[in-house]
């Protein structure tokens, strides 16, 4: 089983719901990407996605691009990312590791590179934002192939068939977009992420992370009633640009536990009430 499966169901069993903060590999520095990592585990995050720094991300919103600008200005780019990746897996082999990013520099390193050097570095899943899943099977293929998840999106937009389809090749989890638009973008509308859930279900087999608006520890408490997990990746990285840097490994802690205990009290209450009508 893979730490990703083994992540999701020792949390169904726990009766909890995944955290999974979203962090640009190299910002603000590379030295601090790691103890920012170790931060958010220590603060409850059950699952981390490592975004590669890429010129031209598409679907994230100002505030991501500029974190990206800032780890490319640092030299940041997918060799650095796997880097970061191996490194905190010395101290850290628990933890399961998502790489999120863009199919232009997978493509210039070379699939069965990339696929070897994500292995290397003891990745456990891939999501790759602009390779569609009607056009990358191959490349899921390849990533099930060295035993690593391959991930995709699904968005208040994606037909019946494209839900289908993802439903029959998404392993991990995938990640339900909250929001049209790009990342950081909109207000987050609850009563409509509790709607489409269910219909996700009927088609998808594997957990359903959401993300996108995820804002504070009370939109954190409110998704995760009904998502098996929550991504947070926009406040994180505001919270990085606002802080000094001698504070921002604890601020990211705090911010993290804060999300974190307010995920399991709102979970646990809704536990509770359905053990009750079970009775």
């Amino acid at each position: 089983m893979s730490r990703l499966a083994s992540c999701f169901a020792a949390l169904q069993q726990a009766g909890r719901k995944g955290l999974i903060p979203f962090l640009t590999a190299g910002d603000p520095a590379p030295e601090l990407t790691i103890p920012l990592m170790h931060a958010m585990v220590a603060a409850g995050a059950d699952i981390i996605e490592l975004g590669v720094p890429f010129s031209d991300p598409m679907a994230d919103g100002p505030t991501i691009q500029r974190s990206t600008q800032r780890a490319i200005a640092n030299g940041g780019g997918l060799r650095q990312t796997l880097a970061l990746a191996q490194e905190f897996r010395r101290t850290d082999a628990r933890t399961p590791l998502v790489l999120m990013g863009y199919a232009n520099p997978i493509e210039a390193m070379g699939v069965d590179a990339f696929t070897r050097a994500a292995r290397a570095a003891d990745i456990d899943g891939v999501l790759v934002v602009d390779y569609p899943p009607e056009e990358c099977e191959a490349f899921a293929a390849a990533l099930r192939a060295v035993q690593i998840d391959p991930i995709f999106l699904l968005a208040p937009t994606s037909t019946l068939q494209r839900i289908a389809r993802i439903g029959q090749i998404a392993s991990g989890y995938v990640y339900y977009v909250s929001l049209k638009g790009t990342t950081g973008a909109g207000h987050l509308d609850v009563s409509d992420v509790v709607a489409r859930i269910p219909r996700l279900r009927e088609q998808v087999r594997v957990p359903i992370g959401v993300g996108f608006g995820i804002r504070d520890a009370q939109s954190a408490a409110a998704v995760a009633q009904v998502a098996d997990a929550v991504v947070v990746g926009s406040r994180i990285i505001e919270e990085i640009e606002r802080t000094p840097r001698e504070r921002l490994v604890e601020a990211v802690r705090t911010l993290l536990t804060d999300m974190r205990q307010a995920i399991d009290v709102a979970t646990a209450g809704r536990a509770a009430h359905e053990n009750r009508r079970a009775r």
